[in-house]
Order: structure tokens, then sequence, then C-alpha cells
């Protein structure tokens, strides 16, 4: 049986990216606040990865209007809210049953937004994509459901390729394909999200790559077009983009447990 994941995972420039970025999470689960205080830092990192999300999605928000009670009425801002909730619910759905895991995703990302009937289901031929990232024409419905079943085989079959590797293969994908038309972005980095927690990098989810992704977003949509694109070349460099995001946001989180040890 071939290894799909692993021969992603030694294409040129990967293995050393994703060589650093595994050492920044180590560094980061090594720091001694997090034998006192890991569900803390994990709830703090939980809001600033809805929040970049949401930006990520098009919305203005900021850390300080999330901390209120009153959070912005905004339907993106309030999915990324939802599915940062709710995610650590999804760990074992995700794997075992990904497609259901993605469609729970879906229905939290865009309540406030689409039609129920359209919750949780790959789009359809009417279904007006959201673009926000300039991806242009989406594939077609038949191309998103096949691969799909391709994705969620990768997904429930073993491999070799780290985490992280696989993590960035499912952000790319989803983003690519836009299986719902609204809400793809928040599903597509909630899955990395669940993915580098369910495959063991980071049990406890101290890390938001979303985070990582806005602080690196001129970079982001240039990055996922060259995915799209299919070649070898280009699904590297997304993955050494996914890479620097996650080491990013590891370094985001160590700076959570320092302000936590400065009380």
């Amino acid at each position: 049986m071939t290894d799909a994941l692993a021969d992603v995972a030694n294409l040129p420039g990967v293995v050393d990216a994703v060589d650093e970025a595994r050492k920044a999470v180590d560094r980061l689960l090594g720091h001694r606040v997090l034998r006192r205080r890991s569900a803390e830092v994990s709830t703090e990192s939980a809001l600033r990865g809805a929040r970049a999300s949401a930006v990520l999605d098009g919305a203005s928000v900021t850390l300080d209007e999330l901390r209120t009670t009153d959070h912005p009425s905004d339907p993106v801002v309030q999915g990324a809210l939802r599915v940062s909730a709710e995610l650590g619910t999804l760990t074992e759905v995700w794997r075992k049953a990904p497609r259901q895991a993605l469609a729970r995703l879906h229905v939290l990302a865009a309540a406030d937004a689409v039609d129920s009937a359209d919750l949780g289901r790959p789009r359809s031929g009417e279904v007006v994509v959201k673009d926000v990232l300039g991806l242009g024409e989406p594939p077609s419905p038949a191309e998103v459901a096949a691969r799909l079943d391709v994705l969620s085989g990768l997904l429930t079959e073993p491999t070799k390729a780290p985490a992280l590797v696989v993590s960035s293969i499912v952000h790319g994908e989803l983003l690519a394909l836009r299986p719902f038309g609204w809400g793809d972005g928040i599903v597509a980095r909630a899955a990395q999200r669940l993915t580098l927690v369910a495959r063991g990098l980071d049990p406890k989810s101290l890390v938001a790559p979303e985070v990582g992704h806005l602080e690196l977003s001129d970079e982001y949509a240039e990055a996922l077009r060259a995915y799209a694109s299919g070649t070898s070349e280009g699904v590297a460099r997304w993955i050494v983009h996914c890479s620097s995001a996650i080491a990013v946001a590891a370094r985001d989180s160590q700076a959570i447990c320092e302000a936590f040890m400065r009380g």
C-alpha cells in the first residue's frame, strides 16, 4: 500500500521546515507554567485562534471585543467562536469519521449565515462560493465530493507522515475545494488544529495555527494558490508556509505562558 502523505513529507524543503516547527512546539510544551495552568493557556489560545480565523475570513474584531460578554454580531465572528468552543469535543470524531466532523464544523461556523438545509452539506451547483482569499473559480460539486472522499480515506489510513504535514494537507485541500461555499476558511483552519491535536503534536490544543496564518497573512493566499496548482513545488511551498505559521503560533503561546508567570 502506498503512503501518499509520507511521499509529500519528503518533498524538498518540507523536512527542515517541519523540524523547525516541531522544535518550536516542543519548546512550548516544556514551559513550566503548563504544569499547573495548561487549561488556561488552551483557553486563551482558543480565543486568539477564533479571532485570527475570523479576521482571515474578512471580519474586523479585536481580542478586547471578544473578551466582553457582548460579542460582535458579525456571523463570521460568531461562527469562529462557536467552532473554537466545541473543537475539543470533536477529536475522536475527527479520528474515526472526518466527514462527520467536517459537517459539524460547518454547522457551527455557518449557523447564522446560511439556510438550515445547507448546513453541514457539501455545496450544490447553485451555491455562491464566498471567495475571501481571491482563489478564483472553485472546483465543481462533483470534484468536491470525489476529493473529500479521497481526503477522508487518507485521514483514516495509517501514514508515516508527521502530524504537521497531514494537517497542512487537510487545511490546503479544504480551502482549495471550498466544499460548503460559506465558512470554508473557518472550517479548514479548525480542521488543521484538530489534526494537530488528534495526531499528538499538540494534544492539549495550546497552539493556535490561525494566529500564525494571520501574522503571515501576506503569504497565506499566495501559498494556498501554489498548493491549488497541484504541482509538487506548490504543495511543498504550502507546507513550508504552514510550518512557519505553526512556529509563529507556538511562540505566541509561549508568550501567553510568560504573561501568566508574570501575573
